[in-house]
């Protein structure tokens, strides 16, 4: 794709030139354990440092199929009661962890002065849909129940993730809709979602390669993680979003994922949700991740900090 039909900015551009030079192969050719491999060694490659907070520690919460890990981070060593961010990570369903989404949770506390629970959920193909959901679900339902572990008394929740837990943040909030737990999702923020068949989706043609995440990625993470996109656990804009919390989405515009994120935002402002919807010109898929390698991309996670605290502090 030439480079005058769409507008890259110069840091992204160096770094796509860069992982060119590098050469690679794309997960959908070298399976999931090695894809999970090059996640984390493009992370300690790319990814900005994390940030010296009060606390940061490992816990546990009661699964469907066992404990689930998690990791507990705040800046504050004791605090009132208040929000709770639950955060979902990204990485297809197949690949990626709490350790390669460990500085952007020390970002998200460290900028939104809340504590922040990410979700170690059990990833495909090991574990196909819906174990994915169903971990995630129980582990916001824990979280809303102030458990001792945390030491927090939670007033609400703040569900947030990328891309593969963009998809997985929609699911969870629409479970607690449909079944409150404890407290209320406050906030629901979505950063690139998958919510709709992307298949379809102009976006994904557009940037089918050359943008770090492939069209031949996708339809790979997609076959690998399983389900029926039919099902509103899967494929959440199937279902009924007309009680969808306010939310705030984000998506990149040289994204293979753009069109799903843009398509959700708008139907839940057609649906009388309250919405902030961003999308970030001239940068990629995994921006949020990749912060020293796209400096720029700091700025847009910060514009997207700023919509998620704006929208906790009216409803917390």
């Amino acid at each position: 794709m030439a480079d005058t039909e769409h507008f890259v900015r110069d840091d992204v551009r160096a770094f796509l030139d860069m992982l060119e030079a590098m050469g690679g192969q794309g997960v959908e050719e070298v399976g999931a354990e090695e894809g999970r491999t090059q996640m984390k060694t493009l992370g300690a490659l790319a990814e900005a440092p994390a940030r010296d907070l009060a606390v940061v520690k490992d816990l546990t919460c009661p699964g469907p199929a066992g404990e689930i890990p998690l990791r507990f981070y705040d800046a504050k060593e004791t605090r009132e009661a208040g929000p709770c961010v639950v955060f979902i990570h990204g990485g297809g369903f197949v690949i990626g962890d709490v350790e390669v989404y460990n500085s952007l949770c020390t970002e998200i506390a460290y900028r939104l002065d809340l504590p922040v629970v990410s979700v170690e959920y059990r990833l495909a193909p090991e574990h196909p849909f819906p174990a994915a959901p169903d971990d995630c679900e129980a582990a916001a339902r824990w979280i809303a129940s102030s458990p001792k572990e945390l030491g927090r008394e939670i007033s609400g929740l703040v569900i947030t993730g990328d891309s593969a837990g963009g998809n997985l943040t929609i699911v969870t909030t629409n479970q607690l809709v449909n079944d409150p737990a404890d407290v209320p999702v406050i906030v629901q923020a979505p950063i690139y979602p998958v919510a709709s068949d992307v298949s379809q989706h102009s976006s994904l043609k557009h940037f089918a390669e050359g943008f770090l995440l492939t069209a031949a990625s996708m339809a790979w993470f997609t076959d690998q993680y399983g389900g029926d996109a039919s099902d509103p656990r899967h494929t959440p804009m199937v279902g009924d979003c007309s009680n969808t919390p306010p939310t705030v989405v984000c998506t990149a515009g040289l994204d293979p994922l753009r069109d799903s994120g843009r398509e959700y935002a708008a139907h839940l402002i057609q649906q009388g949700t309250e919405v902030v919807y961003l999308e970030f010109p001239g940068i990629i898929h995994g921006f949020t991740t990749l912060r020293k390698a796209m400096p720029s991309g700091q700025k847009d996670l910060d514009a997207f900090l700023d919509a998620v605290e704006l929208m906790v502090e009216r409803y917390k």
